[in-house]
């Protein structure tokens, strides 16, 4: 995929980060805004958005779960910019699950942010996008969503239909000047990764994230993966016949 020309250059560009509150959306706003980029920043918690914008980001809190809140924010947007180039999705929730740990609750709350939450942006933008005949969706998955993983029941299932559905958006809306990029970070330093009571391989911070984003973006690639000495492991293994995956699983589990 050819980068798209309108994006090389971030000054001006519209971009809108829904999930920026924290983590890779608040580095990559920041990132972005030192670009030059013209940023709308999105999240439940209001009080953070307004620690990470600059002087000219608008602040615009919001619920992904709720679709009257995403349209609500997308017509403010539209009165302000008269258009929308660029929409990065990472609005996330994790919580560490084995499958004897089900709660369906935390389930329901992960696909309905992690999931349907990118449904409901897609319902709102995308008719803007056609009627514009162009735009982008970043949309920021996982490498749990490569394979089957230990501790991600309620997680890694989600991301994995978020990659799938960045490969159906790219091959259906490519000829329509629609760009599509998927982001499959490994283990990133954030509230979320906070969790985990385990090793986290080729740890990065998410400043470093946000600079492999950007530098994805400018090379045009469909899947900005990072980083990649823990990336194309895992991409290994989810190749692997499973009477080898299974096992090197378990393994490094201890169970």
């Amino acid at each position: 995929m050819s980068l798209n020309p309108r994006i090389i250059d971030w000054r001006g560009k519209r971009v809108w980060i829904i999930g920026a509150s924290s983590g890779i959306g608040a580095a990559l706003a920041a990132a972005m805004g030192q670009r030059g980029a013209r940023l709308a920043v999105s999240a439940r918690r209001e009080e953070n958005l307004w620690d990470i914008s600059g002087r000219e980001t608008l602040v615009m809190p919001l619920d992904v779960t709720r679709m009257e809140s995403l349209t609500r924010v997308r017509d403010e947007l539209l009165n302000r910019w008269g258009g929308i180039d660029m929409v990065v999705y990472c609005a996330g929730v994790y919580t560490p699950m084995r499958s004897w740990e089900l709660d369906l609750a935390t389930v329901r709350q992960g696909l309905d942010t992690n999931l349907q939450g990118a449904y409901n942006m897609l319902d709102a933008v995308l008719p803007l996008y056609l009627q514009q005949a162009g735009g982008a969706f970043c949309l920021v998955a996982s490498v749990a969503g490569y394979t089957g993983l230990p501790k991600a029941l309620a997680y890694g299932p989600g991301k994995a239909a978020l990659i799938n559905l960045a490969q159906v958006l790219y091959t259906d809306l490519s000829a329509q000047g629609i760009d599509v990029y998927l982001v499959n970070p490994g283990f990133v330093e954030t509230r979320l990764t906070e969790q985990n009571d385990f090793k986290m391989p080729a740890l990065i911070s998410a400043q470093q994230a946000a600079a492999e984003i950007l530098k994805g973006l400018g090379q045009g690639r469909f899947e900005i993966h990072f980083p990649k000495r823990f990336t194309y492991w895992m991409k290994l293994l989810g190749c692997l016949p499973d009477r080898l995956r299974f096992p090197l699983l378990k393994r490094a589990v201890g169970s």
